[in-house]
């Protein structure tokens, strides 16, 4: 079995952080989800930075598709499953907080007059 460019690049990655790849994909997806908000000022309630998060996600786990099928014969759905879920959990969590519960809620104080 022989390694992609890609994947030795991930291996180096997960070396030089000193992380797990699962820790990376929890990293990952928060970044990208809070960029976005923050680049884009979209409010946590916003599909778009979920989006952009989950949209990382599957993204990465085309690229080890690809490389699954080539050096394997088959895709290990599974492992990409896990992965999109590590990458997707605290994003889809912090948007379904905000979009469906009032503890993100905007609270207007009155004055006291």
């Amino acid at each position: 079995m022989t390694t992609s460019t890609i994947q030795s690049l991930k291996l180096t990655l997960v070396s030089a952080v000193g992380l797990s790849k699962d820790a990376l994909h929890v990293h990952i997806g928060l970044a990208v989800f809070v960029l976005v908000m923050v680049i884009f000022k979209r409010p946590l309630r916003s599909l778009i930075p979920w989006l952009a998060a989950f949209g990382i996600a599957c993204l990465g786990e085309a690229v080890d598709m690809r490389d699954d099928l080539s050096s394997l014969g088959h895709w290990r759905w599974q492992a990409s499953l896990h992965d999109v879920m590590n990458t997707a959990f605290w994003p889809t969590a912090f948007f379904l907080l905000a979009r469906f519960s009032s503890l993100t809620a905007s609270r207007k104080t009155s004055s006291g007059s």
